[in-house]
């Protein structure tokens, strides 16, 4: 496979450490990752991404208290399906605990060009890694419901950028799927068969619901049908009881990046 060149990413000025704060940023030239070929050739796609200029962006940063420039840590890349890259506050903390950078592009909810949202969060994790001593095994993509479709898709087709996936509520697969109740979920893309193999050895995957979430039995096919029938080594289910179309709790979250970061798999319900 022909793969772009790497780049050097435009140096950001760093802000104060030493104190957990929300700030607005905004970062350099677009890197080769979102070349609109590389966008193509990675998920199969059709279309043709349009113009994109990030340097136009504004994104929300959350840098960890105790959190320097040569602090080892992760970086945890948000997708929201609203415009605002809005977590809850009770996240924040483990966020903390883990080390974990937050960032999410603003104008980046279920009406933006999905291309945009790809290239948004491809930047923010390639950008941020030229700015903090980011550990390339903790470099992970979230989001909510439509978010959490992009970030699925986003976890397979950039293992090499990203070295992890937790949608939330919200997940799409190359394949088509088959729930229990024989309702069918469609393919959503194709990712190069490399990336694939990459992906699939060395990526792990969170798949987050909730009991009441109406996205359960779509989350609950990709995992059982998807995931594990693929072969991923490290894909784990997570859901929430009496949890609706919403973010869980912070326990949850925390659960999550535990998964992410390697730690022993919860047993998943029978599917």
């Amino acid at each position: 496979m022909r793969f772009f060149t790497f780049f050097f990413a435009i140096a950001l000025s760093c802000p104060a450490f030493g104190q957990a704060k929300w700030e607005i940023i905004q970062l350099g030239k677009i890197s080769a990752y979102s070349n609109p070929l590389e966008l193509k050739l990675r998920l199969s796609a059709a279309e043709n991404p349009g113009a994109f200029d990030i340097r136009k962006e504004k994104y929300t940063l959350l840098v960890p208290d105790g959190v320097g420039a040569k602090t080892r840590c992760g970086l945890f890349i948000w997708i929201n399906a609203g415009d605002a890259p809005t977590i809850p506050r009770a996240w924040e903390p483990v966020m903390t605990k883990h080390k974990l950078i937050f960032i999410g592009a603003h104008n980046s909810g279920n009406p933006r060009n999905v291309f945009d949202r790809f290239r948004l969060a491809i930047e923010a994790a390639v950008q941020l890694k030229q700015r903090y001593n980011v550990d390339p095994k903790r470099i992970y993509i979230s989001g909510f419901s439509g978010g959490g479709r992009c970030a699925s898709m986003l976890g397979v087709a950039y293992p090499d950028v990203f070295s992890g996936a937790m949608p939330f509520m919200g997940v799409n697969f190359y394949k088509d799927v088959t729930a229990q109740s024989g309702k069918k979920f469609r393919l959503n893309y194709i990712p190069h068969r490399e990336l694939l193999a990459i992906a699939k050895k060395d990526s792990r995957y969170v798949l987050v619901t909730g009991t009441k979430d109406f996205n359960r039995i779509n989350t609950q096919a990709v995992f059982a049908q998807g995931f594990k029938k693929e072969k991923f080594a490290n894909a784990f289910y997570l859901e929430v009881p009496q949890l609706a179309h919403a973010l869980p709790g912070p326990e949850w979250l925390e659960k999550g990046i535990g998964l992410l970061d390697g730690d022993k798999p919860i047993t998943p319900p029978r599917q």
